[in-house]
């Protein structure tokens, strides 16, 4: 299928209808061909009319003076939900900007389409532009007017490449002032924000700048990220997460089952999730593992690296026992993160790295503290290594380059030839690594991903549609049939704390940890041991659009919902 749209280039003085090179839906699987033409259906609050209500002035997660101060045109703004109304909405012409933002998640393209769908059918004659490339897109003026034959080979599939992502940030003055530009330029009504904590906290900011400054455009954000920590009360959870747990689960099944028809390989999955450990709790839950490290319990236990590798050991000592050498091991991307011992020992490389040269005679060690500089001698080189590299913008070691599951097998392997020395064991250890990232980030979406995001979509063009600004489309009830499902939009500065940066309060929106005393993890905790010992293992097999399995909803979720025991 081509596709013809209408550009703008750099600066964007002039407007050119040129064709742009997109998807081709003539050579798509069949699978992917079959999930073009799924209808989605929506909650029953979106296919009648319907009115907004407000609920209760809103406050923030934390420091609610700070975030008033940051934040005074918005905060304390009510949040939304959609009634069934009598009327609808008055019918008028509406200019909507949309943006990708952040790394990708499944079903992405599906909000996009919802929005367009929306304004299609209760805004005739509105307009939707793609920004290209996330933020940037806006800043740049960079754009892509997307129409139905645009739209139509990215339904119900992964990726963000219908306009593609970035991730740049729109936080200093002429950066507000390109976006404001852009604003007028394009005479926006609307901007919706597809993105997780970092993006929606920029759109936050936006929306409050363009109050500030009595513009007409508003700004509203979508819930994405795979790793499942943009969550709270009335928005359950990112979209994404369901796709990219299922899509995981199927490889660690298979792992499994090579584990167990070989005999002989302990398999180390180190999963996505830099700040929690929802996506390696969620793949437990699904797959029964022998040993899955959850990094908010070594956080809260204060566990060092030497406990979580004596614990790993432990059970390869008893399933040895047993006659098995062999099992599977899941372990957080961001576990280092959660050691206090190597937290501490990062800040120290951190401040060394940002102010002085590192020589390579190894004289920068001094520096450490001696607790720092022994823990850091006791890792492999290779890790000491890829805790040198070059820090990201922000300042934070680059977790994802650090292979967490190589330095686990190393260690474990030199506790096991220290056991097998003092007779306390007797079996084989083989590890083998695996890294399962990206491979979860574009993936067809699932049912409820494909559903949910369609309804967030809708929900974001119905509350822009209204005149809102500053919430974040919010869809919930969503262990009920989708006709049940709730519809409205959340006070973005209600999901707000500060953190002191460089002297000053900046805003960002609380994560979601995993909680040591939610249904999921206490499920998990209740099973463990069994697992460990015990080959409970459950291969989930690939996603599933019809039949067995297709319209189940991640464990997680049901668990936090109550709808699961």
């Amino acid at each position: 299928m081509s596709s013809s749209v209408t550009a703008m280039a750099n600066g964007g003085s002039d407007a050119s209808a040129k064709a742009t090179p997109g998807r081709l839906a003539g050579v798509y699987s069949e699978v992917q061909t079959s999930r073009l033409n799924h209808i989605l259906p929506l909650p029953s609050v979106l296919k009648k009319p319907f009115q907004i209500v407000d609920g209760p002035p809103s406050s923030s997660a934390g420091h609610p003076d700070e975030i008033a101060k940051l934040f005074p045109n918005l905060f304390g703004q009510p949040s939304a939900l959609l009634v069934p109304s009598d009327s609808p909405l008055s019918e008028k012409i509406l200019k909507i900007g949309v943006v990708l933002s952040g790394g990708q998640a499944p079903g992405g393209h599906n909000v996009i389409c919802g929005i367009f769908d929306y304004l299609q059918e209760r805004a005739k004659g509105s307009i939707v532009y793609g920004f290209k490339g996330g933020p940037a897109g806006i800043m740049k003026c960079k754009y892509v007017e997307l129409t139905s034959e645009f739209i139509y080979p990215y339904r119900n599939q992964g990726g963000f490449d219908m306009i593609c992502s970035g991730r740049d940030k729109i936080e200093t003055p002429e950066q507000f002032k390109q976006a404001e530009d852009t604003a007028s330029k394009l005479d926006l009504d609307g901007l919706v924000v597809i993105g997780g904590d970092d993006s929606n906290t920029n759109a936050c900011l936006l929306a409050e700048n363009f109050r500030h400054k009595n513009m007409k455009t508003r700004v509203l954000g979508c819930p994405k990220t795979i790793d499942g920590d943009l969550k709270c009360k009335e928005v359950p959870t990112s979209f994404g997460f369901d796709t990219a747990c299922k899509i995981y689960a199927e490889m660690i099944g298979n792992v499994m089952t090579d584990a167990r028809s070989t005999g002989k390989y302990y398999h180390f999955v180190r999963l996505m999730g830099r700040a929690a450990s929802h996506i390696t709790l969620e793949c437990a839950l699904q797959t029964h593992p022998n040993i899955t490290i959850i990094g908010e319990e070594v956080a809260a236990k204060k566990q060092t690296l030497k406990n979580v590798t004596d614990y790993i050991t432990d059970v390869i000592c008893k399933r040895a026992e047993l006659g098995y050498n062999y099992g599977v091991i899941l372990v957080p991307e961001g576990l280092i993160d959660f050691i206090p011992e190597v937290q501490q020992l990062i800040s120290e490389l951190n401040e060394i790295l940002a102010h002085d040269v590192v020589d390579e005679g190894g004289l920068w060690k001094q520096k450490l503290q001696p607790q720092s500089q022994q823990l850091f001698d006791f890792l492999p080189q290779a890790i000491q290594e890829q805790l040198m590299l070059e820090r990201d913008p922000h300042g934070n070691v680059q977790v994802a380059k650090i292979e967490t599951e190589k330095m686990l097998i190393s260690m474990v392997e030199t506790e096991l030839e220290k056991r097998k020395e003092e007779g306390k064991y007797k079996g084989q250890f083989k590890g083998q690594s695996h890294f399962f990232g990206y491979e979860g980030r574009c993936g067809l979406p699932t049912n409820f991903d494909s559903t949910y995001c369609y309804a967030l979509g809708y929900a974001a063009g119905a509350l822009l549609h209204s005149g809102k600004t500053g919430l974040i489309s919010s869809v919930g009830n969503l262990a009920a049939p989708i006709d049940e499902w709730t519809v409205g939009g959340t006070a973005l500065t209600s999901l707000m704390d500060v953190e002191r940066r460089h002297g000053k309060f900046k805003p960002v929106i609380k994560k979601a940890m995993v909680e040591l005393e939610g249904a999921p993890f206490k499920k998990f905790a209740s099973l463990r041991d069994e697992w460990a010992i015990k080959n409970r293992y459950i291969s989930p097999g690939p996603i599933q659009f019809h039949g067995p399995a297709s319209n189940v909803i991640n464990h997680t979720l049901l668990l936090e919902l109550g709808a699961q025991a």
